[in-house]
């Protein structure tokens, strides 16, 4: 399995993406390397232990690649939590913002039974604003948020303390000194 300094060598900064200033953190390149989806899964399936969960609930875009897995290999539902206009039953909206931005997401109305316990996956945590505007969602559908996991979490944008200041527990792959694989839970 790799490690999660080689995982993290495929993660490619894009500057001034989407817009400028913004430096884009490009998951494609880790995606194209033999193995590396595989071990990314394996690595957040092994931080998300502390979590009890039933169903995940994966953000547009890149938080499909990573949920849609996880959810497959436990034999669990999947919600997608996406943009406006992309689905085409009776929906539930959320506007956030984000570091460059305001944004919108939807979800089917009544995607799981009330009370499931779910778990909120994406590839990057920024703002929070996204992960904050799904478990919104889930709430307003009566379900429970058991957690939420990244790969990423730029920390200096404050996603991840706005997730905790909500009551919602979430883990990161992160690196400690000498290559040792963690998993950071907040």
């Amino acid at each position: 399995m790799l490690s999660l300094a080689e995982l993290e060598s495929h993660i490619r900064n894009i500057p001034d993406f989407p817009i400028e200033g913004v430096i884009f953190k490009d998951i494609t390149t880790l995606l194209t390397h033999p193995g590396a989806l595989s071990d990314t899964v394996e690595h957040l399936e092994e931080a998300c232990k502390r979590f009890e969960y039933d169903a995940v609930a994966a953000i547009e875009s890149r938080g499909f690649v990573f949920g849609s897995v996880m959810a497959a290999k436990q034999h669990l539902p999947l919600v997608l939590i996406r943009k406006p206009g992309k689905l085409p039953g009776d929906t539930v909206s959320e506007e956030y913002s984000l570091e460059y931005g305001t944004n919108t997401v939807e979800m089917h109305k009544n995607s799981l039974p009330a009370g499931s316990r779910v778990l909120i996956v994406d590839d990057l945590i920024a703002t929070g604003g996204s992960a904050m505007a799904a478990a919104s969602l889930l709430r307003r559908d009566g379900c429970a948020v058991a957690g939420a996991a990244f790969v990423v979490d730029l920390s200096f944008l404050g996603g991840g303390n706005k997730l905790k200041k909500n009551g919602i527990s979430y883990v990161k792959l992160r690196l400690r000194l000498r290559n040792e694989v963690t998993y950071e839970a907040r």
